[in-house]
């Protein structure tokens, strides 16, 4: 088959094989994991429609491949429980929380989220719900427009990201927690097959007589990963790459998401404040190892090189 495009990635005989064999093989290995899901051939549906549409959506896929294989290792998390491997922090987790942060409230000390609880708005409700709903549009939509415009800093900003999440999961694994809404609902004992809750989110769904945070949670890979807080790690390294790139007003923007971010982690139950932290703590260790990593590693040098030349 005749090229479709004379530099990258084209379209052949060769390419049509790998994409095929890597489609089949993604589906099988998903079924056999995680169960048949719908959402398994949207995937594999985008990707070779873009593959061969034409030579710049084959690019752009192909960029955004890093964030695609992040999001099949999430999902494949499923099949592997954290708490088949570590004991569940629960009650220990709360107790430290209380310790370091504890709130007053009519002489009982709570939690900040305990306090919020009570203490909640319905503006705040809908603030922090728009707040959360960041965590996805704007690391993707900022990728997005580094894509366009800076493909290195593509690469860089989308390799941090899935370093920065290959490091959380590890923590998911090392140290399992329960979010502070689990400990509202089941206190301090361990249920194993609890599915995935909207917390306080719950009160922005009602407000619009929706089920969208409902529906998100929904497909949720444990609830017991709570530790780091990867939420609140995004928007950090989105900030990072918006000052390193000094996108002016758009970074002060950047910088009222991460804090809104951070707020809503917390007010909505989703996250203590030590998982918040903690996040911030993982953004900040995975960002500095990339760096690390870009600046005395010749074969990440070679391999970004080579990747920039395919999505050019």
């Amino acid at each position: 088959m005749k090229n479709a495009i004379n530099n990258g990635v084209t379209v052949n005989i060769k390419s049509i094989i790998v994409v095929s064999l890597l489609s089949v093989a993604y589906l099988l290995l998903s079924i056999f994991l995680v169960g048949y899901k719908v959402d398994q051939l949207v995937l594999i549906g985008i990707f070779n429609s873009m593959f061969y549409l034409s030579a710049g959506t084959r690019k752009f896929i192909l960029g955004f491949s890093i964030f695609i294989f992040y999001w099949v290792i999430f999902d494949y998390m499923k099949a592997f429980p954290n708490y088949n491997y570590n004991t569940v922090h629960i009650a220990d987790l709360y107790n430290f929380e209380k310790h370091l942060f504890g709130i007053n409230l009519n002489g009982k000390l709570v939690t900040p989220n305990e306090y919020f609880r009570l203490k909640g708005t319905t503006f705040v409700d809908i603030v922090t719900g728009l707040f959360y709903l960041c965590w996805i549009p704007v690391p993707l939509s900022f990728a997005a427009y580094l894509f366009f415009t800076r493909k290195r800093q593509f690469l860089y900003f989308a390799l941090t990201f899935l370093l920065v999440n290959l490091l959380g999961f590890v923590v998911y694994y090392v140290y399992p927690a329960a979010p502070p809404w689990y400990i509202e609902y089941y206190g301090f004992n361990f249920h194993p097959l609890t599915v995935g809750n909207t917390g306080g989110l719950a009160k922005f769904d009602a407000y619009f007589h929706i089920n969208l945070f409902k529906s998100i949670y929904a497909k949720g890979s444990n609830v017991f990963a709570a530790m780091p807080s990867l939420h609140s790690a995004y928007p950090v390294i989105v900030l990072y790459y918006g000052l390193k790139n000094r996108l002016g007003f758009i970074n002060i923007l950047f910088f009222i998401v991460v804090i809104g971010i951070w707020f809503t982690a917390v007010y909505a139950s989703h996250h203590f404040v030590l998982d918040v932290l903690a996040g911030i703590t993982c953004a900040a260790i995975g960002i500095s190892l990339f760096n690390l990593l870009i600046s005395k590693v010749k074969f990440m040098q070679t391999f970004i090189k080579k990747y920039e030349a395919i999505i050019q």
